[in-house]
């Protein structure tokens, strides 16, 4: 299933970043859900911040795998010009942390004269909006638990020579890799009418079920067995849970959505749905199958120029081939006009012979 998610506002979002980078940003804070942390990179902002110094926040690493937020953080200060640190709701300290950070990303800066310039950004509902609340220490900006509730930039001092600018939250016209699309739609990220509760909760029970089986053992009292289909762990979950229907019937879309509230609210336990070996490996697959698809295009549209100029040149050589038999039909009808006036000719009575062969009287 493939799951797109880009609102009208969205594209606003995207041209007031392009014309802030303008006006000047020295540091891009990219806030990114730890649970889903390249799923929820966003490759447009990486185009529009192009050139700065970048800091990876992973937020909500408490719901997230400790040892696979280590390997991300890993991952991430490996890039060059990019720090990376993890986070949480309720963290002490935290503007300070990041002052510094920013700071050291871009030692340049500082200080009155050269106040720092940093650029907060993330996709929708990865807590962009309760990160700026406690940096300030109230309630600033709007949260919710729904996507997009923020809708216009806002400035924040962060400390006396650091400025922050918040956005919008954002995502990307195209998501070109599908297990992103879902672990998008898994932690929140997407609105509720861009995707199928099931569909995503059965992908989701496939990866639990190889990486996390305790943790639903543990949550919904059932025993992961290898012959059980994700669509029958999903029933066993709906009836553990009370989604059941008149006849027995268990009601499957109820049963997803406590898979994923349960999830998005950590009641699952730490889970994190992506480590950076397996996404390099769905990034491979996507971009082969892209370029599949466009090879089959190249190939469609050839063939279609080639049919296009098979019937240019059959009609040409149709156009050439009744030329050809109309002159033969002209030049059949002199031929025939010309024997007709030989044998016309020969037949014409000769009066000087017939006066001289005439018998005479005398």
């Amino acid at each position: 299933m493939a799951i797109q998610w880009f609102p009208g506002h969205m594209h606003k979002t995207r041209g007031a970043i392009r014309e802030r980078m303008k006006s000047g940003i020295d540091v891009v804070i990219e806030l990114l859900d730890a649970r889903v942390p390249a799923s929820s990179a966003n490759p447009l902002l990486a185009q529009l911040t192009a050139g700065r110094a970048a800091l990876k926040l992973l937020n909500k690493q408490d719901l997230a795998d400790a040892a696979r937020t280590e390997a991300w953080l890993a991952h991430y200060r490996a890039q060059p010009d990019t720090r990376a640190i993890a986070i949480h709701q309720g963290m002490s300290g935290l503007a300070r942390a990041l002052a510094q950070e920013c700071r050291a990303a871009a030692p340049n800066r500082g200080g009155l004269n050269k106040p720092l310039r940093v650029l907060v950004c993330g996709i929708p509902n990865v807590g962009k909006s309760t990160l700026i609340n406690t940096l300030v220490g109230k309630r600033m900006a709007k949260t919710g638990d729904e996507p997009g509730i923020t809708k216009t930039e806002q400035k924040i001092v962060l400390d006396k020579d650091v400025y922050l600018f918040d956005t919008p939250g954002m995502l990307w016209p195209k998501i070109q890799v599908p297990q992103a699309g879902i672990n998008l739609a898994a932690s929140g990220a997407v609105g509720r009418n861009a995707f199928e509760e099931e569909i995503v909760a059965l992908d989701v029970l496939a990866y639990l079920r190889r990486h996390y089986p305790q943790s639903l053992q543990a949550r919904y009292q059932i025993t992961i067995k290898d012959e059980l289909s994700e669509n029958e762990l999903l029933e066993a979950i709906g009836k553990r849970r009370g989604a059941v229907l008149s006849g027995g019937r268990i009601n499957t879309q109820k049963a997803a959505e406590v898979l994923l509230y349960d999830l998005r609210q950590g009641q699952l336990g730490r889970i994190t749905l992506e480590t950076p070996e397996e996404f390099a490996a769905w990034v491979d697959e996507a971009q082969a199958v892209e370029a599949a698809r466009q090879a089959e295009r190249e190939a469609q549209k050839a063939l279609a120029q080639r049919g296009t100029r098979d019937a240019e040149r059959q009609r040409l050589e149709a156009a050439a081939e009744g030329d050809e038999e109309e002159e033969e039909e002209e030049s059949a009808d002199a031929d025939d006009e010309d024997e007709y006036e030989e044998k016309a000719g020969g037949e014409e009575p000769d009066a000087g012979a017939d006066e001289d062969s005439a018998p005479r009287n005398r």
